[in-house]
This record gives structure tokens, C-alpha cells and sequence, in this order.
């Protein structure tokens, strides 16, 4: 899907996206692309509901390095993924 920016820099998702995603995102700037990364009502939550007690007494810098590396991993899988289609 490729959308543009109207003249104040926003851009249009489509209902069914917003449906399936959200109406919140993380824009991750990344070298060669942006990446809109849904953002859940309550992230927090979230994170426990998805791991448990895995990080319990890390560093939260280290963990937000790792977040970030697999966001951006994540989302050149998913541009290599679309290229080959």
C-alpha cells in the first residue's frame, strides 16, 4: 500500500487498517524507511501479557535497545517479503 502526506505532513490509513491495527502508532525512524508500529491501549499490559516475568530486573536501557533492533529486524523481513512478491 503507498499513501502520500496532504500539505500539514499527515497520512490516511484505510478503515480496514485502522480496524486491524489501531488508531495509535510509534513512528520508528529507521536509515532507510519509516515504520508505523501499532501502539496498544495499554502498552505496559501488553508487554507482560506477551512475556511474562522475562524482564524482570533488566536494564531498561538494554531493553529498549533490544525493542528497537528486533522492531527494525522485523521490518526489513516484512520489506524483503514484499519485494519478493
Amino acid at each position: 500500500m503507498a499513501t502520500e502526506t496532504d500539505d500539514r505532513g499527515r497520512i490516511y490509513l484505510s478503515k480496514d487498517l485502522r480496524d486491524r491495527h489501531g488508531e495509535r502508532f510509534r513512528v520508528v525512524d529507521l536509515p532507510s524507511r519509516i515504520v508505523l508500529v501499532p501502539v496498544d491501549d495499554d502498552p505496559l499490559q501488553a508487554v507482560r501479557e506477551s512475556v511474562g516475568p522475562a524482564f524482570e530486573g533488566g536494564d531498561i536501557d538494554e531493553l529498549r535497545e533490544d525493542a528497537r533492533a528486533t522492531i527494525a529486524e522485523e521490518a526489513r523481513r516484512e520489506t524483503a517479503e514484499e519485494s519478493d512478491t
